[in-house]
């Protein structure tokens, strides 16, 4: 009889001297899981902003080291092709610079030259497309303003301006100042583009040391999975741009738009930025078609952007990007949003490359066929094999 009283006094006791430790499966397992993934995720939260905090400051040099990794991902190919031409790298790395330059000179001074060119009879006919807007509002159009309001709104317009000198005069200088920024960062560019053109591949090694060598043959494997998706998405979004462009300023040529060929440069430079851009450059044809011939052509100009956009969005990119920087629009939309929130111009240019290479380097360890991958077999030629065996939707 006295056994059961004993054993209830040890459990009792064993109660007493439970540690705080000990409540952990007492707790309910919805709240133990939510606590454990919650100081998990402020831990990465605040790596996150460590890491922004140190972008930011150093965004004079993380912008121009990460546009020369994208011009680099552009031409590397081309390098790659004249050195297996028997050409050496460093010669391959000259020509292609200096082609590059060349080209890039070339299509400036054309694009300044056409802008120059078309700006007098631009002024004629956008004085007389605003002659005619003016005519619409106050004759033939619904709204039937009359002379006076127009006046006085003509004056209201030039008053804020007057009153906005100021800061017109400021923003002037600092124009100036941004200029030489600009310059300084393009030097830096062409002077990092130089050397990730020709050691790249040494320079990746060099970071590898850093990681550890148990997991240093998968992290080079993803690595140069995400090289790859960079190389095809920046030079699949360099062909699409090229094919907007050229459509586009056909069309406003046929439909004697002034200044067709800046505004499809502004549209070939749009098209980098995914989706946004196109919308943005195109709005600037439309609103040019608009004031300078009627209605009716700016809704032909409109049209044209949308089977563009149509064409883009359905065959160019889904042909040329493939599956291995295969990426949801939702989840390109959100990436520039941020990239323009956070860094600006810059950031949106950058957030979809970003997104790729990180998109096919985390597939790649995810996907067990590449534990046994050999990294130098890995080709950014062939970015369509990024991840063989993943699923493009977990894009």
């Amino acid at each position: 009889m006295t056994e059961p009283a004993t054993s209830l006094s040890d459990v009792a006791r064993a109660r007493s001297r439970r540690r705080p430790s000990d409540l952990g499966p007492a707790l309910p397992t919805p709240l133990r899981v939510a606590a454990a993934w919650g100081w998990r995720f402020l831990v990465v939260v605040a790596v996150v902003a460590v890491l922004s905090v140190i972008v930011w400051y150093l965004a004079s040099i993380v912008v121009p080291v990460a546009i020369a990794l994208l011009l680099a991902a552009l031409l590397s190919p081309a390098v790659g092709w004249l050195q297996r031409h028997r050409v050496p790298r460093g010669v391959a790395t000259a020509v292609v610079m200096l082609g590059g330059l060349a080209v890039l000179g070339g299509v400036l001074t054309f694009v300044v030259a056409a802008v120059v060119n078309g700006l007098p009879e631009l002024g004629t006919q956008v004085s007389a497309g605003l002659d005619a807007i003016v005519g619409w509002l106050s004759r033939t159009g619904p709204l039937h303003l009359s002379e006076q309001e127009l006046v006085q709104y003509r004056t209201e317009l030039i008053d804020a301006a007057r009153a906005n000198q100021g800061a017109i005069t400021a923003g002037a200088l600092t124009t100036a100042l941004t200029i030489g920024e600009v310059l300084t960062e393009s030097l830096l560019v062409v002077f990092a583009l130089i050397f990730f053109l020709h050691g790249g591949t040494a320079i990746w090694r060099f970071l590898l040391g850093a990681v550890p060598a148990g997991i240093r043959t998968r992290t080079d494997v993803a690595g140069r999975r995400g090289l790859a998706a960079l190389v095809s998405y920046v030079r699949a979004t360099a062909a699409v741009a090229v094919v907007d462009a050229v459509v586009l300023g056909i069309g406003l040529a046929v439909l004697g738009v002034p200044l067709a060929v800046p505004l499809a440069a502004l549209v070939f430079l749009g098209a980098f930025v995914p989706i946004l851009g196109a919308v943005v450059s195109g709005a600037a044809a439309v609103l040019v078609a608009l004031v300078v011939q009627g209605p009716v052509i700016a809704l032909v100009v409109l049209a044209l952007l949308i089977a563009i956009m149509q064409l883009e969005g359905h065959v160019l990119q889904p042909l040329l990007l493939g599956r291995a920087v295969k990426l949801h629009p939702l989840a390109v939309v959100l990436a520039i949003a941020i990239g323009l929130v956070v860094a600006g111009i810059a950031g949106a240019l950058l957030a979809v490359p970003l997104l790729a290479v990180l998109n096919s380097g985390i597939r790649s360890l995810r996907n067990d066929a590449d534990s046994d991958a050999d990294p130098e077999q890995i080709h950014t030629s062939e970015p369509e094999d990024a991840a063989p065996g993943s699923d493009p939707s977990e894009a």
